[in-house]
């Protein structure tokens, strides 16, 4: 009999997931199916693929089939026992954005541990409510299946302590205001494949560019972060689709005094209306920057590749100098045009581009007489939260 684990990363209107076949002798994580579905409580779609990439499930959806995310996790439940049919659920794994200042291991959730990650959801409005919808309706739906949080902050709770600290007054901190940092399963996946890639990036020092809609770096060394873009919430660091990363504090009270906008206006300024759609007015979507013949596309492009190299810059000198820069995430895996730009802005440093490899989405995208390496690694999140949950029950 099958036996299968359930990977969910849930969005604001969305829910994403994997399906894992474990294979014994020794133990294995298969994908055995994976998809989404999309546009809750508007316009749903549920749509389903195989390993090899092929549409098995795509159906439009009412409504009424899907109008929050526990009718969808119901949805979902529905499929998932008729395909389950020759196996079992042994449990699901869940991508949760802040595990805040004590978790910072996979846990297994309960009505407590819910409790106090919702506690948390003022630190990750964008993401923290939605990722816990989920593990609420099936614990409603399911009670029995075991079901484990991931978190995305738990990579860098070994930072050292001096790169999680705010110059605030000790109570802030004492409270739980400091530098947590997000992207962790991201990273971490790519540390565990690191060395298979080249044995002496195991203990090199490298910066990871995580690229996306949501973007950070982290400083590794030995494998380890010692420090990232992110801080106290996934604002933090560099410009992203629509969030504007580093800001002067003072902006936000210019804008409370001058504007009269309030922390909710500010919320959505922030997080919804900044960052590549706010500057272009176009589009929060790379590609369609990339595409553009417009000015304001450029502008917000140029910004978003200045901020990197800056911040490149401030992790090397964190990390006291730097052996390999590594891309991965949506952006940092596609865009060959945005890596050659960063890639550009780390001359400095050492790098070669091999332009010809870039191009071609190489693994390796420096030249071999570069001083510092350049690599493409496709991230892998939903494995990683797989491989926690499979260890966590065991």
């Amino acid at each position: 009999m099958n036996k299968y684990l359930l990977v969910i990363n849930a969005g604001s209107s969305s829910i994403k997931f994997a399906v894992y076949r474990t294979d014994a002798s020794p133990v294995s994580l298969v994908v055995d199916a994976a998809g989404q579905i999309e546009g809750i409580g508007n316009q749903p779609s549920f749509t389903v693929k195989n390993p090899q990439g092929l549409v098995v499930v795509e159906r439009k959806l009412s409504v009424d089939e899907a109008p929050n995310h526990t009718g969808a996790i119901n949805l979902l439940r529905v499929w998932l026992w008729d395909y389950f049919a020759d196996g079992t659920l042994l449990a699901a794994g869940h991508r949760v954005v802040h595990g805040g200042q004590y978790y910072s291991a996979p846990v297994l959730m309960n009505a407590k541990v819910l409790a106090e990650l919702e506690n948390l959801v003022p630190l990750a409005p964008l993401h923290q409510p939605h990722n816990l919808a989920t593990i609420r309706a099936l614990l409603e739906t399911l009670p029995a299946l075991p079901q484990v949080a991931c978190f995305d902050t738990a990579f860098h709770r070994a930072q050292p302590a001096v790169a999680q600290r705010f110059a605030l007054p000790r109570h802030f901190s004492d409270e739980g205001v400091r530098r947590y940092g997000f992207h962790g399963l991201s990273y971490e996946y790519v540390v565990s494949v690191l060395p298979g890639i080249d044995a002496a990036l195991a203990n090199a020092r490298v910066i990871v560019a995580h690229l996306g809609s949501g973007a950070s770096l982290c400083a590794l060394h030995h494998g380890q972060s010692i420090a990232t873009t992110m801080g106290f919430s996934p604002l933090d660091g560099l410009m992203m689709g629509t969030r504007c990363g580093s800001l002067d504090p003072g902006v936000l009270l210019y804008l409370m005094n001058r504007h009269g906008m309030d922390a909710r206006a500010l919320e959505q300024l922030l997080y919804h209306q900044s960052g590549l759609l706010g500057v272009s007015g176009i589009s929060n979507d790379m590609r369609a920057l990339l595409a553009s013949d417009d000015p304001r596309a450029q502008e917000a492009i140029e910004l978003f590749v200045y901020r990197v190299g800056r911040e490149i810059g401030s992790l090397a000198a964190a990390l006291g100098g730097l052996d390999a820069l590594v891309f991965t995430g949506g952006i940092g895996e596609h865009a060959a045009a945005i890596r050659a730009l960063i890639c550009r802005q780390a001359t400095w440093l050492g790098l070669e581009l091999d332009e010809a490899a870039n191009e071609a989405a190489a693994t390796r995208i420096s030249t071999p007489a570069s001083t510092l390496s350049a690599w493409i690694v496709p991230t892998d999140e939903n494995l990683m939260i797989a491989r926690h949950t499979l260890r966590r029950i065991s």
